[in-house]
């Protein structure tokens, strides 16, 4: 099954994000052969940027991230949400890369199920 994971949110402030970081953990570890992708669109873009300073006794959504790639999930964060919030000189969460709306159009044909957070 290919999944699709959109997410909007910045990490921290509500719990939408951890949801769906915790739903694709979930997704991966239940479903077998189960291809999960994740799109960090807008806001989301601050999900792959390591060592956030978060609340104390937080989860921390960059650690949550990283498991999921090296679990083999696809990460892709919006190369022109990046530039748009000044983030060029930041190193990116280990297993994410930049995309681009053709890659989201194309992982979006691609998908069987579509969540958007």
């Amino acid at each position: 099954m290919n999944i699709l994971l959109i997410v909007n949110e910045s990490p921290y402030g509500s719990e939408r994000v951890w949801n769906a970081l915790r739903l694709a953990t979930a997704l991966q570890q239940e479903v077998a052969g189960a291809r999960i992708r994740i799109f960090l669109l807008s806001d989301g873009v601050y999900i792959a940027i390591p060592d956030h300073h978060r609340p104390e006794g937080s989860y921390n959504v960059g650690q949550m991230l990283a498991s999921l790639a090296a679990s083999g999930a696809e990460i892709l964060a919006c190369v022109t949400c990046i530039d748009q919030r000044g983030l060029w000189a930041s190193n990116l969460v280990e297993g994410v890369q930049l995309g681009s709306m053709v890659e989201l159009a194309r992982w979006t044909a691609e998908a069987e199920k579509i969540m958007v957070f």
